[in-house]
């Protein structure tokens, strides 16, 4: 394996695959933080997958996160990661990276990789100068409930997604020219809409040149090219989806490091997280907004208050920052014509954190126009819909100004997030 692993931050691992002859249409979901806010979804994937082998029995869907059984659910998946591994249901595949395809529901190919990297160069602190950064906010209530998932955990499945900005197409696109010479390890259709999944192992000449196109991507002639600076720590991996659950390995990866010596550290399998990796610039990768829904309040007296917060908002739309909204008593905009901060999402969630502290309620993060709006026309209820950031903002916005507020963007609608597929050893 190249040496140039060693400072990239990024490896080949482990992976496990469920062997041949497993449904892996009834084996692959979609992430755990998708669909929180409709229980059907998960109780008709609960349906299709039944008593087959499947990562639903191995995560802990967030819409569960606070039910008064949550304990019993979280021994229950570790009971099932055990029961898997004792009935080995899994191949592994030894030091290995992933190339796969996902044909998304408006038929676009999106490729990625599924390689591990090193939490020791990943900080989800704002500002922070490590190779691997968050790109928003980390709420650090949110952790403490998905460490009790991952503490125990024998395997890992991961749903993070991680962004390079490789504008010349060096990393991932030499491999998607040259599958027709790879091996496949899986070729299936994806539930609940959720499109078409392919995979091929690199070979180890593939690996290595991988390793020697990010390493480039880390000079300080690369960061000065893209983004005008100098002298910098170079960012390599900015987290596109799963920002939580990486903050979440990290910790249980701390955790670890205060009861084992450091000359052992490097031998924890818990020091790795297994990631997606995809281009920013690859076309089929399309960034969509994260609307907001307000449960539990008075939406007319919130929309009055966001009016105090911004002296000059006033309704309708115009220059600066629009945001569209819908309640049971109609619809309409909201116009800040001189926005404090860079994005939309800003202006509303700095108001939104403000006004739910006050006067109590709760928001909840939702894709799609549609669901935005009839989560929004129910009583007690208000939806915002916010426009989508350019895709061009994100590495350069992290590196000048830390973080993006929280729940900028969505690589994409929820059917269009990544299945769980692979797993590692994590214990």
């Amino acid at each position: 394996m190249s040496e140039k692993f060693e400072n990239i931050g990024m490896k080949p691992a482990d992976i496990l695959l469920p062997k041949a002859g497993t449904d892996m249409t009834k084996w692959a979901v979609v992430a755990c933080d998708q669909f929180t806010s409709q229980p059907e979804y998960w109780e008709e994937v609960d349906r299709i997958a039944g008593d087959a082998p499947s990562t639903l029995r191995l995560i802990l869907p967030e819409s569960k996160l606070n039910d008064p059984d949550v304990e019993s659910e979280i021994t229950g998946i570790n009971r099932a990661m055990e029961d898997y591994l004792a009935r080995d249901i899994f191949q592994n595949h030894p030091d290995s990276i992933i190339y796969l395809e996902r044909t998304q529901s408006d038929g676009a190919v999106r490729p990625g990789l599924v390689a591990a990297v090193d939490l020791e160069k990943y900080d989800y602190t704002p500002g922070s100068g490590s190779l691997i950064r968050a790109t928003e906010g980390t709420v650090l209530e949110r952790i403490p409930p998905r460490v009790r998932v991952r503490k125990d955990a024998p395997i890992e499945v991961p749903h993070v997604m991680l962004l390079i900005d490789d504008p010349k197409k060096t990393c991932i696109e030499p491999i998607q020219a040259a599958v027709d010479s790879m091996e496949k390890v899986y070729d299936f259709d994806l539930m609940m809409k959720g499109g078409h999944l392919k995979g091929w192992k690199l070979s180890a000449d593939q690996i290595d040149a991988l390793a020697g196109a990010l390493a480039a991507m880390t000079t300080d002639d690369a960061m000065r090219e893209k983004y005008g600076v100098s002298g910098v720590a170079p960012l390599l991996f900015a987290v596109g989806d799963g920002n939580h659950s990486l903050a979440t390995a990290k910790t249980c990866y701390e955790n670890l490091k205060k009861v084992t010596p450091e000359s052992e550290w490097d031998k924890l399998p818990a020091r790795y997280a297994l990631v997606e990796i995809e281009n920013l610039h690859d076309e089929a990768l399309k960034f969509e907004a994260i609307h907001r829904v307000v449960f539990g309040v008075d939406p007319e007296k919130l929309l009055a208050a966001f009016k105090e917060f911004y002296p000059t908002a006033r309704d309708g739309q115009g220059v600066g920052h629009t945001i569209a909204y819908t309640w049971a008593g109609g619809s309409g905009y909201l116009n800040v014509p001189n926005p404090r901060v860079q994005l939309a999402v800003g202006t509303l969630q700095n108001f939104l954190d403000a006004y739910l502290k006050e006067n109590g309620g709760e928001v909840d993060y939702i894709h799609g126009d549609k669901v935005t709006d009839e989560l929004g026309a129910k009583p007690g209820n208000i939806g915002f819909k916010l426009p989508a950031m350019g895709k061009d903002q994100l590495f350069k916005t992290v590196i000048a100004d830390g973080v993006l507020p929280r729940k900028t963007f969505s690589m994409g609608h929820a059917e269009d997030k990544r299945y769980y597929v692979e797993g590692r050893k994590i214990r």
